[in-house]
């Protein structure tokens, strides 16, 4: 068995590839950036193997959710108790379930997921998720072809990650990250409204400007302060940095036709930035951690509306703005 340790933005993962066949090269090429062979507390591992789709039909559906074009299942097994209090405690270290060799095993685990390919691909289902309520072992298992396990199985940590890191003050935002003298800006929008295209414009015509992370990067709260971290799922733009930074802003984009940054206040910005967020409203304890933790944010950095063109005054401006010329 492959085993291998990352690290992103500070929280340690174990992902261990089950089948000869699973090539972290080839599967996980993202993730080199994270290598890590610290010592500590894990935030989650990961078993991923080769196999058939576990049965998910006596177990409740939550629904099917568009997940940037990729359909994506989530269901839960049913029990008496579905929710999670604050004070249920972590165990010290991760446990794992021997004798599971069979990927339709799902005994002992509370939640499952279904990860369709996008349906410009072909939408056929490539991964298989199940976990504990919190996040902290989880089992992979890749039910299609060869082409499919790369996106299967980052989607797959990627889940697992958001989930199991709610409540450490860490949050998995949907935004493209621009850095500038150090700072991070990050930009939120629905899929195809142009952060890509904005942070682009920053990189062009806003010298000292590189990208951190063009889909998914990592924010945390510490000590009071806003910190952005690249991390390995950056969307259709291949940029996996471990680098970190201070935020100097976040703005919430909008197409117009014209170039306008105001700061929102706290009520409206709480509600513009949550739906960036990866959060799982079906389970309480998980969703208030990602509510907690955005407020904590907003007090933290300013968050802007952005109205703007695809042009290089829309950088000029939202710099000018954020950076406080």
């Amino acid at each position: 068995m492959n085993a291998q340790r990352y690290n992103v933005a500070g929280h340690l993962l174990d992902i261990r590839l089950a089948d000869a066949a699973l090539v972290e090269a080839d599967i996980l090429p993202s993730f080199k950036p994270f290598v890590s062979e610290e010592e500590g507390k894990l935030l989650l591992s990961l078993d991923a193997r080769l196999g058939p789709p576990p049965d998910f039909s006596e177990w409740e559906e939550i629904g099917q959710f568009d997940c940037g074009g990729a359909n994506h299942g989530v269901y839960r097994k049913p029990t008496e108790d579905t929710e999670r209090t604050e004070d249920t405690e972590r165990t010290e270290d991760t446990e794992r379930t021997e004798g599971s060799e069979g990927s339709d095993r799902i005994e002992g685990f509370d939640y499952g997921f279904r990860i369709s390919l996008p349906d410009m691909q072909g939408g056929e289902l490539s991964c298989c998720l199940v976990a504990r309520k919190q996040f902290q072992e989880c089992k992979a298992v890749l039910v299609a072809g060869q082409h499919t396990w790369q996106f299967g199985l980052n989607n797959a940590i990627m889940l697992a990650y958001a989930f199991a890191a709610a409540d450490k003050q860490t949050l998995l935002v949907h935004a493209s990250v621009i850095r500038n003298d150090g700072w991070g800006y990050l930009f939120t929008a629905p899929s195809g409204t142009g952060k890509s295209t904005h942070t682009h414009l920053w990189y062009k015509h806003i010298p000292g400007s590189d990208l951190m992370n063009d889909d998914n990067p990592v924010v945390r709260i510490a000590d009071g302060q806003g910190i952005v971290y690249g991390s390995p799922w950056s969307g259709k733009t291949p940029c996996y940095r471990n680098i970190q930074a201070p935020i100097g802003g976040i703005a919430r984009l909008e197409q117009a036709p014209h170039n306008k940054i105001e700061r929102m206040a706290p009520v409206p910005a709480f509600a513009a930035l949550l739906p960036a967020v990866s959060s799982m409203k079906w389970d309480t304890y998980i969703y208030m951690s990602i509510c907690k933790t955005v407020g904590e944010l907003i007090q933290a950095v300013p968050i802007y509306h952005l109205d703007c063109l695809p042009d290089a005054d829309a950088a000029r401006v939202s710099y000018a703005k954020m950076k406080g010329c």
